[in-house]
C-alpha cells in the first residue's frame, strides 16, 4: 500500500493575536534548521477577542521550550503568579473553593491519598480534603514560593501558572517569532481561492491585491473561522444542550492592595463572573445566558460587582459552545477559537491552542504528512475538547443553588455518556477514571467532586492497611506539615516585587 505524502515547503497562518503568535513562535523554532517559510497575516483594523488572561500550567511548558523563563515572561506581561480558581457560590450560596494546581496529601505506592482520605472521613473523622494542599493554602492567604525542584514529599508538590495581560503576551511571541524568520503581514484577507478538483486551499489574496501562496494554512482568524469555516465550510457541532452560557462582557478595572494569587468565578442567577488579578490593573468579565438574563441587566451584575475604578467602556461578545467537527479540512488547521470554544470557566481557551500545536508540532518531525495524520490529529483534538467540555459541565450539573431557573435546568438536565460512566465509578469505588486526551488530572477532578459535596459510597479497602488511630496521626502531621509550609512562604507581593515585577514602557 502507497501512503501519499503532501510536502510542505511554505506554511501560512491566517490571524495574529494570542493563538496566531504562539503558533507562529512555535513553528519558527520547530523548524529553524529547515527551509520552510512561514507567514503571518493579520491586520491591525481588526481587534482580538483579547479577554483570556487566565492560564493553566501547560502554558509555562509551552514558552519553556522556547527557551524563555518564568520570570522574564511574568516580568514582560505584566503577570501574576496563578495557584488555582477559586469557585465562590458555586455548590449553594455562600460556599467556597479551590481547584488548585498540584496533589493533594501523601499517598502511597498502593494506595492513593484521597482513598486515605475517605476512609478516614467515612470513620467520623472532620477531615477537609483541601488542608492537605500546598496549593490550596497559599492560594488562599494569597502567598508565594517557587515549587521545590526536589520535593521530600508530595505534600511540597504543587503546580502553577500565570494571569497575564494577554496582548502583552502575544507581542512577545510576535517578538520572538520576527526574529527567528516568520513574514508578519498587516492586511485583511478578501478571498480565499480553493483548488476546483480537490478543495485545497491555494492562495489568500489581500486587500491591496497581493496574492499569497502555501502548503499549509493555519487558521487563527477567532470566530469568524476565515478559512476553516468560511472558505471551507466545515461542520460544527454545537454543545448548547449542555453548556447554557452564550454571551461575555468584559472590563478592565484599577488594582490596589495585595494581588491574589488565584482567579476568583463568582457564580451570579444567570452566570459566572470572573476577576483576574494582573500587576497593573484587574480583568473582570460575566459569562451569562441569554435565555435567562438579558444584555442590559448583564451589563449592570457586572459592573455591580466590580472592585476599583473602571478603565474603559465594557466590551462583549456572543459565542456557541461547540467545536467544528474536522479541526484539519484538506490542507488548513484551525487552532484557537476558529477550532472551537468553550467559556473560560477553567481557563482552558489557551491550553487548548498549546495542544494544537504540540499535535502539529508531533505531526511534523519531517515537513510532510499523510491522510492518516490528519486522522490522527482530528480524533485528538475530538477527544481534547470533549474531555474539557465534560469537566466544565460537571461544574454546573453538580450545583445546589436556589436561586435561578438556569441552574435548576443545569441540575436536570442530561449529560454526556463518559461524564455519566466516571461519575457513577467515583460514586461505587472512589476511583476517577482517566479518559485519553484529558488535559486535567486525577487531583483536579477530585477538587470538583469535593467542593461540590460529592462522595463515594465506597473506598478502595486496601487503605485499611493500617490502623484507624495510625492513620488519623498521620493526617494530623501532613496538614502541619502544610501549614508550616504556608507560614514560611512569602505573600504574593512580596515575591513579585523582588523577583519580576513589571514596568511598563
Amino acid at each position: 500500500m502507497v501512503v501519499e505524502k503532501k510536502n510542505v515547503k511554505s506554511v501560512v497562518i491566517a490571524g495574529g493575536g494570542t493563538a496566531g503568535w504562539m503558533t507562529a513562535a512555535a513553528l519558527s523554532h520547530h523548524f529553524k534548521d529547515q527551509a520552510i517559510r512561514i507567514t503571518l497575516i493579520e491586520s491591525s483594523q481588526i481587534g482580538t477577542i483579547g479577554v483570556g488572561e487566565a492560564t493553566i500550567p501547560t502554558l509555562r511548558r509551552f514558552y519553556q521550550k522556547l527557551g524563555l523563563t518564568d520570570l522574564d515572561v511574568v516580568k514582560a506581561t505584566a503577570a501574576t503568579c496563578k495557584l488555582g480558581i477559586e469557585f465562590k457560590d458555586w455548590f449553594q450560596e455562600g460556599t467556597s473553593f479551590i481547584h488548585p494546581f498540584g496533589l493533594y496529601g501523601q499517598g502511597t505506592q498502593e494506595v492513593a491519598f484521597h482513598q486515605y482520605w475517605l476512609r478516614a472521613k467515612k470513620a467520623g473523622s472532620k477531615v477537609a480534603l483541601a488542608d492537605y494542599s500546598l496549593g490550596v493554602n497559599l492560594a488562599k492567604e494569597s502567598r508565594f514560593t517557587l515549587p521545590s525542584e526536589q520535593p521530600e514529599s508530595q505534600l511540597e508538590i504543587f503546580d502553577w501558572a500565570l494571569h497575564f495581560d494577554a496582548a502583552l503576551f502575544a507581542q512577545l511571541m510576535k517578538d520572538y517569532a520576527v526574529a527567528n524568520g516568520v513574514m508578519p503581514i498587516d492586511a485583511k484577507i478578501e478571498q480565499v481561492t480553493l483548488n476546483q478538483q480537490d478543495k485545497r486551499i491555494e492562495m489568500l489574496q489581500l486587500q491591496d491585491g497581493c496574492l499569497i501562496s502555501g502548503d499549509l494554512f493555519i487558521d487563527c482568524s477567532g470566530f469568524s473561522g476565515i478559512l476553516i469555516k468560511q472558505a471551507l465550510n466545515t461542520p460544527f457541532e454545537d454543545w448548547s444542550q449542555w453548556l447554557l452560557c452564550d454571551r461575555a462582557i468584559a472590563v478592565q478595572s484599577e488594582t490596589s492592595g495585595q494581588p491574589l494569587a488565584r482567579t476568583i468565578s463568582q457564580a451570579h442567577t444567570a452566570g459566572w463572573q470572573w476577576k483576574i488579578p494582573l500587576q497593573h490593573r484587574m480583568g473582570n468579565g460575566l459569562v451569562y445566558s441569554s435565555k435567562y438574563i438579558d444584555d442590559q441587566a448583564a451589563k449592570e451584575c457586572l459592573l455591580a460587582n466590580v472592585e476599583g475604578k473602571i478603565l474603559h467602556q465594557p466590551r462583549s461578545f456572543s459565542f456557541t459552545p461547540g467545536r467544528i467537527k474536522s479541526a484539519w479540512h484538506n490542507n488548513c488547521i484551525a487552532v484557537g477559537l476558529s477550532s472551537g470554544f468553550l467559556e473560560p470557566l477553567e481557563s482552558t481557551s489557551i491550553a487548548l491552542v498549546e495542544t494544537a500545536i504540540e499535535k502539529i508540532i508531533q505531526t511534523f518531525e519531517q515537513p510532510e504528512y499523510t491522510k492518516q495524520d490528519v486522522d490522527k490529529f482530528n480524533h485528538a483534538t475530538v477527544m481534547e475538547y470533549e474531555r474539557v467540555r465534560d469537566f466544565i459541565i460537571l461544574h454546573y450539573k453538580a450545583n445546589q443553588r436556589t436561586d435561578g431557573a438556569m441552574w435548576q435546568f443545569c441540575r436536570e438536565m442530561p449529560v454526556p455518556d463518559k461524564l455519566i460512566e466516571k461519575l457513577q465509578r467515583y460514586q461505587q469505588t472512589g476511583s476517577i477514571m482517566q479518559y485519553p486526551w484529558e488535559i486535567f488530572g486525577k487531583d483536579s477532578w477530585l477538587a470538583i467532586l469535593d467542593g461540590f459535596n460529592i462522595y463515594p459510597k465506597n473506598y478502595d479497602k486496601k487503605a485499611d492497611n493500617m490502623p484507624i488511630e495510625y492513620l488519623n496521626q498521620q493526617l494530623e502531621y501532613m496538614k502541619t506539615r502544610v501549614r508550616k509550609a504556608v507560614d514560611g512562604a512569602p505573600t504574593h507581593g512580596e515575591f513579585l516585587a523582588q523577583y519580576c515585577q513589571f514596568i511598563a514602557k
